[in-house]
């Protein structure tokens, strides 16, 4: 027990010279920020985006947009062609409805594969999301009546 207290000691011993006469060595400032008004502002305060001003930097900013624009394309797509899973009855030529709902976005999605200006681009894809919801929400409720078309004639008999 007695090098325990001893230890216990000798650390509170060295523990009260140092608060009293710190080294010099561990001592740090609280603010080590900036020295002036300027770089405090620069560094706290939210700048606005530059505008683009040359040739690059317009052709920089349309290459990240179309790229995120591709990425949601491909997505769009593929939520066609799971969507023309369900379309599973042949039509008056006795074509399958999603062969040819798929032979129509493949159509649609080729002509505007090259498209550029961002704004179509966008309106595209909105009016694409929306084409395949609202077919989707349609081919629901057709489910939905013939569902209670057969449980009507079902209760009759």
């Amino acid at each position: 027990m007695t090098p325990k207290v001893a230890k216990c000691r000798s650390l509170a011993i060295s523990l009260y010279r140092t608060r009293i006469n710190p080294p010099l060595h561990h001592r740090s400032f609280l603010n080590n920020g900036p020295d002036t008004i300027e770089e405090l502002l620069d560094r706290h305060v939210v700048k606005k985006e530059k505008a683009p001003d040359d040739e690059e930097e317009n052709e920089l900013l349309n290459r990240r947009r179309l790229t995120s624009t591709r990425r949601e394309a491909l997505s769009l797509y593929r939520d066609v062609l799971r969507a023309t899973r369900f379309f599973a009855w042949p039509d008056a030529r006795g074509v399958v409805w999603r062969d040819v709902l798929r032979e129509n976005a493949r159509r649609e999605f080729e002509a505007a594969r090259f498209e550029k200006d961002p704004e179509i681009v966008t309106r595209l894809l909105i009016g694409g999301r929306d084409a395949v919801q609202s077919a989707l929400d349609k081919l629901a409720e057709k489910q939905r009546e013939e569902i209670a078309k057969q449980q009507g004639d079902r209760d009759r008999r």
